[in-house]
């Protein structure tokens, strides 16, 4: 996205997002949302309303007035953000499914993400692809409970460190794909088997599952499906079933499992196309919160260490190793070496690499500089107490370790580095990177970590690695690697019958505000009739205006009997046209 065109709407959390993460962001296109866009936003609310009334653990329409959301139509961002920022949280909208990473790093920054598209009217009972029905009613309403912001910050926080598999993103872009198949008009069944085939195969082929596997997971059995209360009567906060008008009343039927919620929801792996075969109730958010931290302490960003290595190994993709030192190693880790007690003696990666302090590149150590990889050795010197980085100036005098002259690094772990000293950096007390020429790394076996050939020698200092996390260390100076893929999601085009569809909406929706040209209904009722025989939204819609006026019971009879006729010739249509007669005839008061 453009910086200098970027809108933040007046939010200040969406003014504070940092640059890298903006690439996600599209316009809403407010205007692109057609008549029966808003009907079908309006005809879920009215039947989320209608039952999560009794189920929602939240008061359901004091927490859409909270986010800034009514029943009647599609709300606009900037609705969203005003409403938002009185809770100091803000939206932006997306392009459908964005990386889990960058998901969690919106949430830490205190900001929802919002898919830009809406479900098709086919679709309108549940959709697996991200749209604006299931992130805005889903997800804002429930925001303002203090303690439920505070477990979405705090996992969109331990989000951005938690270190992914290479086969994660695979996971992530069949998914993206199958969600735009999905909402895709007139699919062949051929692609879209195929598609549900490979998200199956990704699935089952991700191996040992990731850190951030494994936060998705808890993410999903929470913020998406969770249920709160006690087993026997709890209600839903979950986004996922909160916007699915479908699997909202399914889910609480028996056959569905209720487990309660504990850190071993991790072992629950799910598939985001079938209905969920067991959900989760936690008693309170706080132990959600709690659970969280038990997740956090086994996380490599605080462990740190071989375990900690290999994992960002596997990622192969850019983490960040934090020396003992304070200095940071970001690239992608290719090799580690470790001693006859299994620590780590000699990490290297391979490509671009940059090294930081405090999440700040250190000047001419970009990625560029060090283009071919780092390589670096850990632990503590021959006959030493005392740590390389806390030498003092006097220590390295008296261990001979001289500017301009040869110097000998011989480590308790057999890794020798030999080579004329040209530089001592100190950072905060502590020494952080040794500069070195015509210099000679090797191990006690005679194998070789860096040849003289290759030019200087940068030696970062430190006896350890104390935390390795996802992505580099200064997100503001460096390229990130948070990947946006190339597929987008599927646009409408539309034919001039389906204007005319649209057109009939707009006509009962400009009725129905207005509270004039009633009289109108039953010409717009003969035009569904005549040219869109598929049509049961519009044709409730009319009924709605005319139900209990004595001046169209003709009327009001003759489109009771069509649906009834519809829901036996095509009987897909039963459920959404019985739902809508039962607020109907229910003359539910919406407030």
């Amino acid at each position: 996205m453009d910086v200098k065109r970027f809108n933040d709407f007046n939010n200040k959390q969406v003014a504070n997002l940092p640059h890298h993460l903006r690439k996600y962001i599209v316009d809403q296109g407010y205007e692109k949302y057609t008549p029966v866009d808003h009907a079908v936003w309006r005809y879920v609310m009215r039947q989320n309303y209608s039952y999560l009334k009794d189920v929602a653990y939240y008061p359901y329409i004091p927490g859409l007035k909270m986010a800034g959301l009514t029943i009647e139509k599609i709300p606009s961002l900037q609705e969203i953000n005003d409403a938002l920022a009185a809770i100091g949280w803000g939206a932006v909208t997306v392009d459908g499914f964005i990386p889990p990473a960058a998901f969690m790093e919106y949430q830490a920054y205190r900001v929802l993400v919002i898919a830009a598209d809406i479900r098709q009217l086919e679709h309108i009972e549940y959709t697996s692809a991200p749209d604006i029905i299931h992130e805005s009613a889903g997800h804002a309403p429930i925001i303002s409970d203090v303690k439920y912001n505070q477990y979405l910050s705090y996992l969109g926080s331990i989000g951005t460190k938690a270190l992914f598999s290479s086969m994660d993103y695979a996971l992530y872009e069949s998914i993206r794909q199958l969600s735009i198949l999905k909402e895709t008009p007139h699919v062949e069944n051929k692609k879209l088997a195929e598609a549900e085939a490979l998200v199956l195969y990704n699935q089952q082929n991700l191996g040992e599952p990731s850190e951030m596997a494994l936060l998705s997971r808890l993410q999903w059995w929470t913020v998406e499906y969770g249920l709160i209360g006690n087993l026997d009567q709890p209600k839903i906060y979950g986004a996922g079933l909160l916007s699915s008008i479908g699997e909202s009343s399914s889910c609480m039927k028996p056959s569905v499992k209720k487990i309660v919620y504990t850190i071993d929801a991790i072992n629950y792996s799910y598939d985001i196309t079938k209905p969920q075969p067991q959900l989760f109730v936690t008693p309170t958010f706080q132990n959600l919160i709690d659970v969280l931290q038990q997740f956090e302490t086994n996380m490599a960003f605080r462990v740190g260490g071989l375990e900690s290595i290999l994992k960002a190994i596997e990622c192969k993709n850019i983490c960040t190793a934090s020396f003992s030192s304070g200095l940071q190693v970001s690239g992608v880790f290719s090799q580690v070496h470790t001693d006859k007690f299994n620590k780590v003696k000699y990490i290297q990666t391979s490509g671009g690499t940059s090294l930081s302090l405090n999440d700040i590149q250190m000047l001419g150590h970009g990625m560029e500089y060090h283009k071919d990889g780092f390589g670096s050795p850990l632990g503590l010197l021959k006959d030493n107490r005392k740590y390389l980085e806390d030498f003092s100036e006097h220590d390295l005098r008296e261990q001979n370790i001289l500017l301009d002259h040869p110097v000998e690094l011989a480590f308790e772990n057999g890794i020798t580095v030999k080579g004329e000293l040209k530089s001592v950096l100190r950072e905060n007390g502590k020494i952080i990177l040794m500069g070195f020429q015509n210099c000679t790394v090797t191990d006690h076996d005679g194998k070789i970590f860096f040849d003289p050939g290759w030019g200087n020698y940068d030696m970062g200092v430190g006896h350890e690695v104390i935390s390795v996390f996802n992505g580099v260390a200064d997100k503001n100076n460096m390229l990130d690697q948070l990947y946006v893929s190339s597929e987008r999601t599927q646009q409408q085009h539309y034919s001039q019958k389906d204007r005319t569809y649209h057109t009939l909406f707009h006509k009962i929706r400009d009725i129905r505000e207005k509270n004039i040209g009633v009289e109108r209904l039953e010409e717009i009722w003969e035009s569904l009739q005549l040219h869109f025989k598929e049509d049961w939204l519009a044709t409730l819609e009319i009924l709605e205006l005319i139900d209990g006026d004595e001046n169209f019971l003709p009327l009001a009879t003759s489109i009771r009997k069509s649906l009834k006729d519809k829901k036996i010739h095509q009987p897909k249509y039963t459920k959404l046209i019985e739902d809508g007669l039962k607020i109907i005839d229910a003359k539910l008061k919406f407030q």
